[in-house]
């Protein structure tokens, strides 16, 4: 039996790295990665048969966050892309129908773009596709945990630079 104040597995700081964390915030970003990138799997999964993309679906819902038709600089400015990437998803979810540009009724050089009522029967599916896959990704955990989760989730988005997306 291990001495009450000797350290174990899981007490011992381990090596430290040049800003003093330990190896811990390295296996903990390492778990976060894996962990986004099996919710993306998830979520791609159950957006197929919507067919629509991640990144659309995210250039969708922050359309409709706008109250007013915003234009495309304002879009690429909230989703922190380069303008030619609002022009590709655009392009695509007008083609489905869920968008369409719309001339700014005060310059003739502004494209707005406006979000269409299959756009918003969209955005009602992709809602309940979205819970679903948090659902799965979240059933090993009792209410607590993901209560405890939240908590924790909470304070790092909040100690994150402000996005609006």
């Amino acid at each position: 039996m291990d001495a009450p104040d000797s350290p174990g597995p899981s007490d011992s700081p381990g090596p430290t790295g040049p800003t003093g964390s330990t190896d811990t915030d390295g296996m903990l970003a390492e778990q976060l990665l894996r962990l986004t990138r099996r919710l993306h799997r998830i979520q791609s999964r159950q957006l197929e048969p919507i067919d629509i993309t991640p990144a659309q679906f995210r250039l969708l819902r922050t359309v409709a966050s706008y109250d007013a038709a915003p234009r495309m600089a304002d879009l690429a400015r909230r989703l922190d892309v380069v303008p030619r990437a609002v022009t590709t998803l655009v392009d695509a979810l007008e083609a489905s129908g869920r968008v369409r540009r719309a001339p700014d009724p005060d310059s003739r050089r502004v494209v707005r773009v406006e979000i269409t009522d299959e756009g918003r029967a969209t955005l009602r599916s992709l809602r309940s596709a979205r819970r679903a896959a948090a659902e799965e990704i979240l059933a090993p955990l009792t209410a607590d945990q993901r209560e405890v989760l939240g908590g924790l989730l909470s304070a790092l988005v909040d100690g994150m630079p402000e996005r609006r997306c």
